[in-house]
């Protein structure tokens, strides 16, 4: 019998899941593996218990990874009505939302204070176009949590996000769903698994939407999307799967509230100072090959080629400021006009609108093998990765009038800051050309990681990453005109983990990352000659199984950024900064008992920026976007055979709305509930989200002063799943 150390014992009180593990461990006998076997695929059908890691760098299980990783599985996002990769990370506390802001466009999240903009991987690879990503083709999201450059190369200070995509399988499958919200979102989804031989199979999944994805004004989207597998050679030694994704995206932007006296704007949760006619239009093609050939039973070698292209049509108006109007004339608000009342205020908006295109090829090879060695066994990973990433950015304007009265170029309008109205005239104005943004870059990097099995309880792991990394960009009319940077990096990766039981694994872990001036593959005048950002990370840790199926896990950590970028004289930038995230995380994912299943995780960060330049304005500060405490909670339980209840709540503390800590966005609690009647075939869930109608603020952007995306309102869901 394995026992609750009492950090385990403290963490299921914590998460209100009262369990004996004596209870767990001396049931019933097993019943006969017909009966066991049909239980198993029933469980995969809606169980939040993440399994086997899809990230080919880490070992399968879970206990072996020196690091917090956390899995939202596709039952914990069909339970949630989760459809996009914004839904799906809520279940992941230390993650926040940022919303399109200056270049950048789509999903742009921060991770343990820090931003994660290019650390968005697919199946293993970066996915850095700029888009909205749907969860129609995922099985799963993992989240590798701090430092991690020695896996993935540049970026990762705060860890990175994998979407696992769904591959074919020799299972014969069907499942279609249908979903309409009370906002008149209307939602259809499908999955068809077909097996082609005993060794061969295909899989195609479907995805089309269209209506307001939330209450607020403005916020219509259509959207629908394709993709497949075709996998042969399954179970046995050469393996070959092909996939792709193509998605459309026909989505309204949403730029939020811009500030007011420290705070988003206090009007109605709905408004929006957006036009009708803006929009963003993406097209996102994904195509993966990979081979996988077993050359013994102990090693195996993987290659895998993976080509992304994403091109955006954005034609978006943000609101830039408040200010007064008088003549015509609009003055933005400075020192005591702050106090004028809302209703003589007005908001300028200002054309964000541009074409981008990104895309990316890049090849990995990887060896692995398990071998012995002075009476050690080691699991060795041996990688290779070659690639290229380019971006093309061609910026536009719209320039309009305020009650008459000719805008400076690029402000479209000014409306009234409470109930504005929409001047349909604005929608035609005329496009005039402005910055010409360029990029590409190189990468070529080899890396290799030990985990060494000292004795049956203690393992060691170790790894080391080169990389070399070769980036250009250009701009026609923005500085500088043209720059270039060449990187190398040596990523480090170190851990110990001690395995008393099985059911047991403590680790402490160190690792770094790194940040060229030039990641984005875009610059600012003044820093694309520096060297990159240094970031390193220690994390001390423990994960259980307290139950049969209930994983729980607590960690501390540090993240140092130790020479971040600091402004020192207009124009000019150095390394003088250094910013410093101090935290803890706890978690809970599984089943406490047959009949109930939780999902929860919790949170702590003390960031601040501990040195910059007394003209950067950050010293002291906390970084933008990064909430103190944040807690993510989701239960279901089994009332009856046929019918389940479920519910959960999400907590944020306040957070600053950008680096200079000026705008403050109070903390919130959200919660969420569901009702399902569910049967062999098919399941009726009724979602409701925000049940107590709580106004709060969903994303930040941090430019033009930093603006406020407020949440959605109450809101209803109701779906259908069918099986066959």
């Amino acid at each position: 019998m394995n026992r609750l150390t009492p950090i385990a014992a403290a963490l299921v009180a914590l998460f209100a899941a009262p369990v004996s593990l004596h209870a767990q461990q001396t049931s019933a006998p097993a019943a006969p593996s017909s009966s066991l076997k049909e239980v198993v695929v029933e469980g995969q059908r809606d169980d939040f218990t993440p399994g086997a890691t899809a990230l080919t760098k880490l070992p399968a299980d879970l206990h072996d990874v020196p690091q917090s990783v956390v899995v939202v599985n596709k039952a914990l996002m069909q339970s949630q009505g989760a459809a996009s990769l914004a839904d799906a990370l809520r279940n992941v506390s230390g993650i926040t939302l940022g919303g399109a802001e200056g270049g950048q466009i789509g999903n742009n999240i921060n991770l343990n204070g820090f931003s994660a903009r290019t650390d968005i991987y697919l199946d293993g690879f970066r996915d850095r176009g700029q888009y909205y990503r749907d969860t129609f083709a995922m099985d799963e999201i993992e989240v590798l949590m701090g430092p991690s450059s020695m896996l993935f190369g540049r970026g990762s200070t705060g860890g990175v996000i994998n979407q696992v995509t769904k591959k074919a399988n020799l299972r014969q499958s069907t499942e279609l769903s249908g979903s309409v919200t009370t906002n008149g979102l209307v939602r259809t989804t499908a999955d068809y698994n077909h097996p082609l031989s005993d060794t061969s199979a295909l899989r195609v999944s479907a995805m089309a939407q269209s209506g307001p994805a939330t209450t607020r004004n403005q916020t219509d989207v259509q959207d629908f999307g394709l993709a497949g597998s075709y996998v042969t050679g399954i179970g046995t030694s050469t393996e070959i799967t092909l996939s792709a994704l193509i998605q459309h995206n026909h989505d309204m932007p949403d730029y939020g509230l811009p500030p007011l006296n420290g705070h988003p704007v206090k009007v109605d949760r709905d408004t929006s100072y957006g036009l009708n006619s803006d929009h963003t239009d993406q097209d996102v093609v994904s195509l993966n090959a990979g081979i996988k050939h077993k050359i013994t039973p102990d090693m195996s070698l993987r290659n895998q080629t993976q080509f992304n292209y994403v091109r955006t049509s954005a034609v978006e108006t943000a609101p830039q400021g408040i200010g007064t109007v008088a003549g015509g004339v609009y003055t933005a608000l400075t020192g005591a006009a702050s106090n004028l009342p809302l209703s003589s205020l007005y908001v300028r908006a200002q054309s964000h609108d541009r074409d981008i295109r990104d895309y990316s090829i890049f090849n990995q090879t990887e060896l692995s093998t398990k071998l012995n060695g002075l009476g050690i066994k080691h699991d060795l990973l041996l990688g290779f990765e070659v690639g290229h990433d380019g971006y093309d950015n061609q910026a536009y304007s719209r320039t309009g009038t305020c009650n008459g009265t000719a805008l400076a170029a690029g402000f479209v309008d000014c409306v009234p800051a409470v109930n504005p109205s929409f001047n349909a005239a604005d929608a035609g104005l005329p496009e005039v050309a402005g910055n010409h943004a360029g990029g590409s870059a190189n990468t070529l990097a080899v890396y290799g990681n030990d985990t060494m099995e000292l004795s049956q309880q203690f393992k060691l792991v170790t790894g080391l990453r080169y990389d070399r990394y070769i980036a250009n960009i250009s701009n026609t009319v923005s500085s500088p005109a043209s720059a270039s940077q060449t990187v190398n990096f040596l990523s480090v990766r170190a851990g110990g983990i001690w395995q008393p039981t099985a059911a047991q694994a403590y680790y402490l872990s160190y690792g770094t990352s790194f940040n060229p001036s030039l990641e984005q593959l875009t610059g600012t005048n003044g820093t694309t000659a520096l060297d990159p950002e240094k970031n390193k990370s220690y994390e001390l840790g423990g994960k259980w199984d307290v139950a049969q199926n209930l994983s729980t896990n607590a960690a501390i950590f540090q993240i140092t950024k130790d020479n971040a970028r600091s402004q020192v004289s207009t124009g000019v930038y150095e390394l003088q900064g250094t910013v410093r995230v101090k935290g803890a995380r706890a978690g809970a994912t599984g089943r406490i008992n047959k009949q109930w299943q939780v999902a929860a995780g919790y949170t702590y960060l003390d960031a601040q920026v501990i040195d910059a330049s007394a003209i950067d304005g950050t010293l002291g500060k906390i970084p933008a976007n990064t909430p103190k405490h944040t807690l993510t909670t989701w239960t279901t339980y089994d009332v009856m055979p046929h019918w389940q209840i479920g519910g959960g709540a999400t907590y944020m503390s306040q957070r600053y709305a950008n680096p200079a800590n000026t705008v403050q966005v109070g903390g919130y609690t959200r919660w969420d509930a569901t009702l399902a009647y569910t049967q062999k075939q098919y399941d009726i869930r009724l979602n409701l989200f925000n049940l107590t109608n709580k106004m709060y603020y969903d994303a930040l952007i941090q430019s033009d002063g930093g603006r406020s995306v407020p949440g959605t309102g109450r809101t209803a869901m109701l779906s259908v799943n069918y099986r066959m």
